[in-house]
């Protein structure tokens, strides 16, 4: 069968592909959709999961009791009188010690974090900037840990130490020739 010029089969042939190329577009859209929204758990989310790393990090919890099956009610028990200590509590138990505070410090050349010990500077990580690459590095700790970066005709030494306990970067750039 034709209309005019035009046969029948042709037109449903233009028509499915029209369709599974609708189809296709929205499939892609939704995908595009849900993982734009599944990437990074909310904000209170990662607030949570921060929470619970730190409580975690400070010491075990309690203990939660399993939840039962049974219909029966959970009946508190009494508790038993504690004698009372002969001699009253001292001095509570010290805060745990804070961890040593870090900090980015950049250059041309790229960027690391540092932080402070009781044995000098060390570098936590490093990341050379775009056109560069890690030469040397001097990890630390120690009076000064160093990285040095390197260019297409530059070399880019970054020294860290510790004056007054927070990391400081003193940054040399030198033609590599």
């Amino acid at each position: 069968m034709s209309l005019g010029r035009v046969h029948a089969g042709f037109l449903a042939g233009v028509g499915a592909w029209l369709l599974g190329a609708a189809a296709a577009t929205g499939g892609s859209l939704l995908a595009v959709s849900a993982l734009g929204q599944g990437l990074a758990p909310a904000p209170s989310q990662q607030l949570t999961a921060m929470a619970s790393e730190a409580a975690e990090a400070t010491g075990p919890a309690s203990p939660q009791p399993s939840a039962s099956a049974s219909a029966t009610p959970l009946v508190p028990r009494a508790k038993k009188a504690s004698p009372k200590p002969s001699v009253p509590p001292s001095v509570p138990p010290p805060a745990p010690a804070p961890q040593p505070a870090t900090t980015v410090l950049t250059s041309i050349g790229g960027a690391v974090v540092a932080g402070c010990q009781n044995a000098g500077a060390y570098l936590v990580s490093w990341s050379p900037a775009q056109g560069y690459e890690v030469d040397h590095v001097v990890r630390g700790p120690a009076a000064t840990a160093q990285v040095a970066f390197a260019g297409l005709r530059k070399l880019v030494t970054m020294n860290i130490s510790c004056p007054g306990g927070r990391p400081a970067a003193s940054t040399t750039v030198s033609r590599d020739e």
